[in-house]
């Protein structure tokens, strides 16, 4: 068959990466200017109210913000290392170029094709299963203090529990981590491409000493967006505790990061489990709305409109190591 025109393929590959730049954009501005939820000119009016963007509380959530990524992009460059040494300068480019081309993607799944994208041919299939450890030390944290949350909150707050739905859901968790178990067992079960068996080994032999520093950056990360989504709720002058509110922060990301989203709709996601348990605490609707819509930009946003740069100026490795 006869191939393309170096020329051609060229400007095909500009041509996708000037799709997912365009794509993002748009996409955010459609969320942020049709949201059903919560209208632009009522978000606008509220961050004028409570005085969102002073010089003092812009350079506060932006510090947030930031702290927040440089742990991300951190806890990247770490795990990554363990298949090829990168920069904290290639990591960053790799953390922010993969969010803008997986922002429109279910659950940010595009982002693992996107970070493979960055290393040679014989190196991607590792790093696949390095971004799947890095998303999982995160995704450990989330449940594990998520499920203390939602201790607490049921404890606190009474809420009417469907408990059997509960148990089904359970039950269902546990029968698929038994036929995982059963299937590494057998060597000829396949996930995705990669053998059970293969998979097993890989996370079995993966540094111990970068796996406990992935966790522990996963766990500032947690720390700082749950503190920085408390910050708002006293920007808005929200009448609750720390411990009360970390206690809805902490069932709020638990409970948003089992439900499977768009995640450019994660916002719409997040706020309408946020409205649900913040109801419990009386808080007002639109506030804790606006708060969401904030925490989504801040972290989200504006990381994403720094990696459109990034997907912009993208190409394809030529040598079989970064640095």
């Amino acid at each position: 068959m006869r191939q393309l025109p170096y020329k051609t393929k060229q400007f095909f590959f500009v041509l996708i990466k000037l799709s997912i730049v365009v794509g993002a954009f748009y996409f955010i501005y459609q969320k942020l200017t049709n949201n059903s939820t919560l209208s632009f000119l009522e978000f606008v009016s509220l961050l004028q109210k409570n005085d969102v963007f002073s010089l003092k509380n812009g350079v506060l959530l932006l510090f947030l913000s930031t702290f927040n990524w440089f742990f991300e992009i951190l806890k990247w460059q770490t795990l990554v290392s363990a298949v090829t040494k990168i920069s904290f300068k290639h990591a960053l480019e790799q953390s922010l170029g993969s969010l803008t081309a997986s922002l429109v993607t279910p659950n940010r799944i595009g982002e693992y094709g996107a970070k493979a994208m960055y290393f040679v041919g014989n190196l991607r299939k590792k790093v696949l299963l390095v971004n799947l450890l890095h998303n999982s030390l995160q995704m450990l944290v989330t449940t594990v203090l998520g499920l203390i949350g939602f201790y607490l909150f049921v404890k606190t707050y009474q809420p009417n529990i469907n408990y059997f739905k509960i148990s089904r859901f359970a039950i269902a968790i546990l029968v698929v981590g038994v036929l995982f178990i059963f299937g590494i067992k057998n060597s000829k079960l396949k996930i995705g491409g990669f053998r059970l068996d293969k998979l097993q080994k890989f996370f079995i032999n993966f540094p111990k000493q970068k796996v406990i520093l992935g966790s522990f950056y996963s766990l500032i990360r947690y720390a700082t967006f749950s503190f920085q989504f408390f910050v708002l709720l006293q920007i808005f002058s929200v009448n609750l505790s720390f411990l009360d509110a970390m206690i809805i922060i902490s069932t709020l990301y638990l409970l948003s990061s089992v439900i499977p989203s768009i995640f450019i709709f994660d916002v719409i996601v997040k706020g309408s489990i946020a409205v649900y348990l913040f109801s419990f605490a009386q808080i007002n609707e639109l506030t804790v709305l606006s708060i969401v819509s904030l925490m989504w930009i801040f972290n989200f946003v504006i990381p994403s409109l720094i990696g459109s740069f990034y997907v912009l100026k993208f190409k394809l490795p030529k040598t079989n190591s970064i640095t």
